[in-house]
This record gives C-alpha cells, structure tokens and sequence, in this order.
C-alpha cells in the first residue's frame, strides 16, 4: 500500500458519485474526501472541503487563476494532497470531481504531481446513460461549465468521463432495463463494473473492503489510459448486437471522397448515439483524422501523421504502444491508413448506416488515378479542421 492512494471520483450522474465516494469512505478506514465546488466561482473563488467519515474537517477557498475555475483546480489540488500526505494518517484520499470535470485530467495533474494515484472511477445510473449521450445542451446552459471558455456539451463530456474510466461504479437503479445495461456494457467493454452496494466479502484477519475499495485501490496506469484514448491506437468497442443495442464496427482500406463525406455528416452524426474512432480523407491523405460524436454533434481534428506518411527515422520518436497498434492493423500498400469507425446505439440501422458509409469511399475510378489526384479534390473539411 502506498503511503497516500489516491482516488479519483468523477462523473456528471451526482447521486451516483455521491453515493459511490460514500460507500469508499465508509469501507476504506483513515480516508478522506476532497472536494472543490465550481459552482462558487461567479463569487470569484472555488470552495475546497475536506471531509472524513464523521464530517466535514477543513474548508478553504482557492482564487480563480485567469478567471479559470479548472484552473483554481488544477493549482490547488495537488498542494492540497500532498499536504495531506505529509500530515499522516490518511491512508486514501478519494477527490471527488465537480460535476463536469474529466478525470483523465486531474488524474495527470495528480500523477504529475509526484502522487500515486491508485483508481479512477466513473459513477454511472445506468438509466441515465441513454439521455446524457443524446444530450447536446451546452454545459454552459446546464449551469455546469467549469469555465467561462467551456464550449462542451453534456453528451461529449459524459461520453469522454465514461470511456477514460478503467472502473465504472454503476449504482443501483431501478428505472434501469436490460437495454440500458447493456448500453452500457458495449459503449465501454473493457471498464470494470462494480456494483457500488455490492455486499462486502469477508477476508481472513483483515477488515473487508467491498469489491469497490478493492477496485480503487488496485493501481492505475496513466500512460495507459491515455494511450488508450488516442484514435490512433484506441481500445474501441468490438461488434455487438444485444437486447436491443448494436455496435458496427466499419474497417475500410479505401479514403473517403471528401465531399461526399461531408454531405452525409448530419445523417452519420445522428445514425447512433454515439460514434468514434479514426478516419481518411482522400484529399489529405497523410493525416489521420478523429472522428468523435455523441448528442447529434460531431467533433472532427487532426491526430497528426498516420505512420505510414512517416520516414523510417522518425519512427524512434513514436510511442511504442502506437507502433504496436499500427503493426496490429498494417496494410502492405497503404500501412496504418484505414477507416476505423464504432457506432453504438440502441436501434441502430447497421445496414443503413454501412451503405451509406460505403457510398461515401472514393469509387474505383477515383481511387484508380492515385494519391495526385485525390489531392485535387475539393478541401471540404478544411473549415471543419481550421485549416
């Protein structure tokens, strides 16, 4: 056990955070909760509390930096922490993430900080999943935007807050069918699920922890969970069809035409509830491009280089989980360029949607006269890339 394990509880379903951050304080003994409430920064600081299992035991302010709450957070979180550390005799200090904030992070903050930060979890009503996901409101809108500049939405910020968590704590919901757990199941496969009131399981000698103080406590790799974010080597959901849920999985070695591309974005964006992954364009064919939608909107950048664009020298500089994936997914002509997108949704139209994906690849034609040519197409996505 490291001298301070720190744990990370975030997500925008409150009840379920609160509930869960509970039941860690109530199992974990000589635990704390630290928490900073966003919502004081139009008084122009953050409230930081810090509680145990009897109540609350400190409460501070930290000042806006640059008028940025997330900031305020960011410069006060690890003082705090390590502070604790120093003081002695906590043994896991749980930071409970104000409503919109992202753990991935605060994780790095806290890591970066020269802390051990042991769990991530993200607290899901699995009821609940369905209607955030379509929900394209603005955060500021919602009263839950961690700064004057946040232009996110709920759905993206919840879909982002839910596929970084290694370990989702999933509450008790009665409202909650089979469709909606399995929703749940295929947006994030790899996630561990606990159930946040699972019965605690005796151990010989030792004072239980419930499967969810175990999960928290197990250990957490943040190079990892990073790298398994990036669209170049992302662990996306595999195909899936249940109760209700489908997930297609669409894996092209042909670019898209770009034009075409774009006129079937609306009706690509709103074909599930949530879609991802990393995409080629004829017309810039050495940039590998991500692909990023929940709540009927859709985010669309640059994640650099697809590898194959790359002279040899330059491939000491990439990290190696990237060559990995790209050495997984190598095509003998066109390398790690390829169409890799997941649309997950209940009711989703796999065929549908797989025509009209494939109605927007160059035809055989277009794809014939070579990467010249494509280059000449029309630049439809600059506007989209800020080109």
């Amino acid at each position: 056990m490291p001298e301070l394990s720190v744990v990370i509880v975030g997500g925008l379903h409150a009840d379920a955070r609160k509930e869960a951050v509970a039941r860690l304080l109530t199992d974990v003994p000589d635990s704390v909760v630290l928490h900073h409430d966003l919502s004081t920064a139009t008084a122009g600081t953050v409230v930081r509390t810090i509680r145990d299992a009897t109540g609350i035991v400190a409460v501070g302010e930290a000042p806006l930096v640059n008028d940025c709450t997330c900031c305020a957070l960011r410069e006060d979180l690890v003082p705090e922490l390590l502070r604790i550390r120093d003081a002695g005799g906590t043994r896991m200090a749980i930071v409970e993430l104000w409503d919109s904030v992202e753990p991935k992070a605060m994780a790095e903050v806290v890591t970066a900080g020269g802390l051990t930060v042991t769990g991530v979890l993200t607290a899901v009503d699995p009821a609940l999943v369905l209607p955030y996901l379509g929900n394209g409101d603005d955060l500021a809108e919602r009263g839950l935007a961690a700064a004057a500049t946040d232009q996110r939405t709920v759905a993206d910020t919840f879909a982002r807050q839910l596929e970084y968590a290694p370990v989702l704590a999933v509450a008790a919901s009665p409202e909650a069918d089979d469709e909606d757990r399995e929703l749940l199941a295929q947006l994030h496969p790899t996630a561990r699920q606990v159930p946040i009131d699972d019965l605690t399981v005796p151990a010989p000698r030792r004072r239980p922890l419930s499967s969810l103080a175990r999960a928290a406590l197990a250990g957490f790799d943040v190079e990892a969970a990073d790298a398994a974010q990036h669209p170049a080597c992302a662990l996306l959901p595999a195909d899936a069809d249940a109760h209700g849920v489908a997930t297609l999985v669409w894996h092209r070695r042909r670019p898209f035409h770009p034009e075409r591309l774009y006129a079937a974005l609306e009706d690509l964006t709103c074909a599930a509830a949530r879609s991802r992954g990393r995409f080629w364009l004829a017309d810039k064919p050495d940039v590998l491009l991500h692909w990023d939608a929940a709540g009927g909107a859709l985010c669309v950048e640059s994640a650099g280089p697809w590898l194959a664009s790359l002279p040899d020298a330059a491939w000491d500089m990439v990290p190696p989980v990237r060559r990995a994936a790209a050495a997984l997914d190598w095509h003998p002509e066109h390398g790690d360029c390829c169409q890799h997108l997941v649309f997950t949704s209940p009711a989703l139209d796999r065929d549908g949607l797989e025509q009209l994906l494939e109605s927007c690849l160059l035809t055989d034609a277009e794809y014939a006269a070579g990467r010249a040519a494509w280059k000449q197409l029309p630049p439809a996505f600059d506007t989209l890339l800020e080109v």
